[in-house]
């Protein structure tokens, strides 16, 4: 200190310290020339007094003036010390770094200028400092001095373009840990700080900042939704930069930053989603293996793009999507089917229709490509499958359909695939009555409808709920009369009493049909087994003959009238031939009440009857509009009609192969237990709406109790003459 102060003259060091920033400069020239003797001397003794007394009794001096001198002397040192300050930057730029964080703004702007002048002299030798420098600066980017930022720019300037770039000392590897510590940080100034150094350092040959992008893009992608449009700007520049690098260079750890990505292309900001899913497409096209192990986050991450509302993030999303889909990998190279089949079903569930087809159009190329390893995972994904039935589009419906065809075609899983959706349609009814038709009708089409329908009526055979069973078997009935898909089915049908195959058809159907009468008499027109049908009318019983019945025989009554049934139409002009045909019909027309609209629609079809029939050669005209009469007097005596078509003598209980008797029986039998089962419900209900008025009435008649007046004799008789004789009236 001795020594420092018979170097500086007390005027100098009192001028240093003086509130008139012109009498401090001009101290501070002195200190220059005074230090500039000294190293010209070599006494660095003494230099390094001059500056402790500069640091000690100014810059840490409590009077901001005193800071202020000490400052602009240790930069006036540094310049006089030219080639040889390196030596004394230990001792120069802490306590001007410890000057940044000063609470007087004019003390902060004197530090600037005093590293900005040290920095000039010293060059590439400042570099050891940078990480303190670079930690200072990112701080005094966001001063809230404007004047301290514009000096803080100034200074930042220079160590950017002036002595990093210029510096074979730098080390990235160290700046980087500091940089990605304040990427997150939302000050749009510090901001625009930290995307210049990444801009300045990229353009520098020697320095791989593409090596490095993982542990900043995140931060990058961050700055994408900020407010200020400057900001964002600068960072997307600084993302094209990286992307074409990425095109052209050999070697881009693609993982790492498929990660963060696939995070940013869900995030809330339209500009951040668009800028990540255009990324991913374009990982998708270089990566090729590295990106094996990320096939399931990229796919999460691009299916709910799809349905994005921003129409250009719709159309990159849909082509990324086309193009990892066309990327067969395998599973012997690490491929891993379960999170993408994952990934894919747990996009059913999503809340758009786009999404969700895409997730199916996955899990069918799975199916296809891969279709043991997803059946491992079959447990997992097949409830949701199922629940997709209900989805209400009918494009996805389709789609789900697909993918349970494809399953299904082992036998084991059909079977498994028409017990859970019968099970389905049981508890859940507006699945049967909305979607019912369009399920079973796809499913015939995808895995042969005798195949469907023969396991369809395994199962409902069975079925204890005989309300949901005969729901069921009318909805298949239905389906199979008019449904075009099943066009072959009912042309074997057709053939029941000639052709083994639909012989054993029908059987097949028969005992499921059973549940509903008018589904049997619809099979056996149908199967043109008109003789059983009549029977099958004569023995329905009073409680067979409800509403719903007649609901049903309605509809029938209409089918009639299409082309399906043209086939039976005609063959009223025969009615000598089909006897048991207009018996069946005119047995309907006998069930129909007289003023609804199908006995007018039936009973005009059978006044079409031609009143006449043929006996061999010969034809008899009745006098009688009923065709009955003359087809009985056109028969030979002993003569019996078996089947429709088929005079024998001998009407026995089976026919083309088919115990007609043996079927009635079962029909009967199946009737019975559903009326045992109405009648049971029927009562049931009649005790649970008695006892509910019971509760009703005694609340009503407790309070009324109370206040009764007792009989004044209960025990005596009334008198005869209050006596009502039975049948009698009393007045």
């Amino acid at each position: 200190m001795a020594d420092a102060l018979s170097v500086i003259p007390s005027a100098v060091l009192r001028n240093l310290a003086d509130k008139l920033y012109e009498k401090r400069k001009n101290a501070a020239l002195e200190v220059e020339g005074i230090v500039k003797q000294l190293a010209a001397a070599g006494d660095h003794e003494k230099i390094s007094a001059v500056i402790n007394l500069l640091t000690t009794e100014f810059t840490y001096s409590p009077q901001a003036n005193h800071r202020k001198g000490g400052l602009i002397g240790l930069a006036a040192a540094t310049v006089g010390l030219t080639s040889e300050a390196a030596q004394h930057l230990e001792q120069i730029v802490p306590p001007v770094l410890n000057s940044f964080s000063d609470q007087d703004s004019r003390v902060r702007y004197y530090a600037c200028e005093a590293l900005y002048n040290i920095a000039k002299v010293v060059r590439g030798d400042f570099i050891i400092f940078f990480n303190q420098i670079f930690d200072a600066l990112c701080k005094l980017s966001a001063d809230s001095d404007a004047n301290v930022q514009s000096a803080a720019h100034l200074l930042d300037r220079l160590v950017k373009q002036d002595i990093v770039t210029e510096s074979d000392q730098f080390s990235i590897e160290e700046f980087i840990p500091l940089l990605r510590e304040r990427m997150n940080v939302l000050n749009p100034y510090v901001r625009q700080f930290l995307v210049g150094w990444i801009t300045v350092l990229d353009s520098v040959p020697d320095i791989d900042m593409l090596g490095f992008l993982p542990d900043f893009l995140d931060g990058l992608f961050n700055m994408l939704s900020d407010s200020s449009h400057e900001i964002r700007q600068q960072a997307d520049s600084a993302l094209w930069e990286f992307l074409q690098e990425i095109k052209n260079s050999p070697s881009v750890d693609y993982g790492r930053m498929a990660e963060i990505l696939v995070q940013r292309a869900a995030s809330p900001d339209e500009f951040t989603r668009l800028t990540a899913i255009t990324w991913i497409n374009e990982f998708v096209k270089l990566g090729g293996d590295q990106l094996v192990p990320y096939y399931a986050d990229i796919l999460g991450a691009i299916l709910p793009c799809i349905s994005d509302k921003e129409e250009k993030i719709r159309v990159v999303a849909r082509e990324t999507n086309e193009e990892l889909r066309a990327i067969k990998a395998d599973p012997a190279d690490g491929f891993d089917v379960g999170p993408i089949l994952s990934i894919a079903t747990r996009q059913l569930s999503s809340e758009w229709e786009a999404t969700r087809i895409e997730a199916l159009h996955w899990i069918s190329t799975l199916l296809n490509r891969h279709r043991t390893e997803v059946l491992h995972f079959l447990n997992d994904i097949f409830d949701t499958l199922l629940k997709a039935l209900s989805d209400p589009s009918d494009e996805v419906v389709l789609l789900v359909l697909e993918v349970h065809a494809c399953i299904a075609k082992d036998l084991q899983h059909f079977r498994q695939l028409v017990v859970f959706l019968v099970h389905n349609f049981r508890v859940d009814n507006s699945l049967l009555e909305k979607r019912g038709a369009l399920i079973i009708r796809r499913l015939c089409v995808l895995l042969d409808a005798e195949r469907v329908y023969r396991e369809l009526s395994t199962i409902l055979e069975g079925e204890a709920d005989l309300d949901f069973a005969c729901t069921m078997v009318q909805a298949l009935n239905l389906i199979l009369l008019t449904s075009s898909e099943l066009s072959e089915l009912r042309d074997l049908l057709k053939k029941s009493l000639v052709n083994p195959a639909g012989k054993d058809l029908f059987v097949s159907l028969y005992a499921s049909w059973c549940h509903s009468p008018m589904a049997i008499i619809s099979l056996c027109l149908l199967a043109q087994t008109y003789h059983h049908a009549s029977a099958v009318i004569q023995s329905l019983v009073e409680e067979d003959i409800n509403v719903k019945f007649l609901v049903q025989l309605d509809k029938l009554i209409r089918l009639l009238e299409t082309p399906i049934f043209a086939y039976l139409r005609l063959q009223l002009l025969e009615p000598g031939r089909y006897t048991w045909l207009l018996k069946a019909l005119y047995g309907l027309l006998m069930l129909l009440p007289q003023q609804s609209a199908a006995f007018k629609i039936l009973r005009t079809r059978l006044k079409t009857v031609p009143s006449f029939s043929f006996n061999g050669e010969q034809i008899k005209r009745t006098s009688s509009g009923n065709p009955y009469s003359q087809i009985l007097h056109s028969m030979p005596s002993g003569s019996q009609f078996s089947e429709d078509g088929d005079v024998n003598s001998d009407v026995g209980s089976s026919h083309g192969g088919i115990n007609f008797a043996s079927r009635l029986q079962q029909f009967e039998q199946m009737q019975h237990q559903h009326r045992i089962h109405g009648k049971a419900q029927a009562q049931l209900r009649s005790s649970s709406t008695s006892s509910s008025k019971l509760l009703d009435v005694q609340e009503v008649q407790r309070p009324q109790e109370q206040h009764r007046p007792p009989p004044s004799d209960i025990s005596r008789p009334s008198s005869r003459s209050s006596r009502k004789a039975p049948g009698q009236l009393q007045l």
